[in-house]
């Protein structure tokens, strides 16, 4: 989630001090992200020192206005009409774990696959119950709406993976997926897959 661009984005409809900004931030958000006051400001900083943002008129009771420049409308502008990357990098600590526990002799890798399941099971009984407590789609109720259907439908996601990982893992045998520790000794640097990954992902000069 990137606070920068949605603060810049915010500023783009007119200035705000900081606490206003966490506010309508909130409000765009249903409050699934909270953002502390200096998070805020340390973001506005970076901000200015980049030149897209600019402090403004202070009010009556102190509160210091900030507002977005044109460089600053522009990397709106760029934000709102790119596509956003999911990095291949990105640990998945789920994924991670599964793969590591079918992999090690004598671990019951179905037993975390039920565990993880009723969890995630309940979580999505919770948003979905969420989800149906507050129907009234002011604009508010909407953006809120949006955040939670994303994350609904990421849980599903998350569902049906874990029955696919149930799925290929009872189609092998135990010792077929086992792996004992190697005896052969590493090469120093990164594995020849990782790097022919990397340079598949690298742009051309």
């Amino acid at each position: 989630m990137s606070v920068r661009q949605s603060l810049l984005a915010i500023l783009a409809q007119g200035p705000c001090y900081g606490y206003q900004l966490r506010h309508e931030f909130d409000r765009r958000t249903g409050s699934v992200w909270p953002l502390n006051v200096g998070q805020i400001y340390n973001t506005l900083e970076r901000l200015e020192r980049d030149g897209l943002v600019r402090r403004g008129a202070t009010d009556d009771h102190g509160h210091v206005y900030w507002e977005i420049t044109p460089a600053g409308a522009d990397e709106v502008d760029r934000w709102l009409s790119s596509p956003v990357v999911r990095g291949q990098g990105t640990r998945d600590e789920l994924a991670i774990k599964l793969a590591v526990a079918a992999t090690l002799p004598g671990v019951d890798a179905s037993a975390a696959i039920r565990a993880q399941r009723a969890a995630s099971m309940f979580q999505l009984e919770q948003l979905r119950l969420r989800r149906t407590e507050r129907d009234e789609e002011t604009p508010e109720e909407l953006a809120w709406s949006l955040v939670v259907d994303s994350q609904i439908f990421a849980a599903e996601a998350e569902v049906r993976w874990l029955d696919h990982v149930e799925r290929r893992l009872a189609a092998h045998p135990r010792h077929a997926v086992a792996l004992e520790l190697t005896a052969e000794r590493p090469k120093r640097g990164r594995p020849a897959k990782a790097a022919a990954l990397v340079a598949d992902h690298v742009p051309a000069a």
